[in-house]
C-alpha cells in the first residue's frame, strides 16, 4: 500500500535543524520503504517534509513513522496521512490504458 505523509514544521524549523542528523540515519535504513521524500521549500526555507510510503499496510507505516525522529521527536505541527494508490510511472505496461477504459465505462 502506498501512503502519503505530508508534516508541516513547528515555529522556524529549528526543531527540524535539531533532529534531522538522526533522521537522516534512520531513513538511511528503512529506504526500501520509501519511494520519494524531501523536503517541502517555501522562499529558499524548509517548512516540512512530505514522504511517499510504499509498505504492508497502515501498521507497517506507524511502526516506521514511530521510530523516525522527526515523528517520534514531534518537529511537525501538523502531519497529514493519506493512502494513495501507484498510477504513474506503470507498474505494469497497459495498466494506464486499462485503467483509461474502466474510467470511461464508470463515467456511462
Amino acid at each position: 500500500m502506498q501512503f502519503v505523509v505530508i508534516g508541516k514544521d513547528k515555529g522556524q524549523g529549528e526543531l527540524r535543524l535539531k533532529a534531522r542528523a538522526a533522521h537522516l540515519e534512520h531513513v538511511s535504513g528503512h529506504q526500501q520503504l520509501i519511494v520519494y521524500a524531501g523536503p517541502l521549500i517555501e522562499g529558499g526555507r524548509m517548512i516540512g517534509s512530505v514522504f511517499i510510503f510504499d509498505v504492508e499496510d497502515r501498521a507497517a507505516l506507524d511502526r516506521y513513522l514511530a521510530g523516525d525522529p522527526y515523528f517520534r521527536d514531534a518537529i511537525f505541527e501538523t502531519v497529514e496521512i493519506y493512502e494513495s494508490r501507484w498510477m504513474v510511472p506503470e507498474r505494469e505496461p497497459g495498466f494506464l490504458a486499462a485503467e483509461a477504459e474502466r474510467a470511461r465505462q464508470t463515467a456511462g
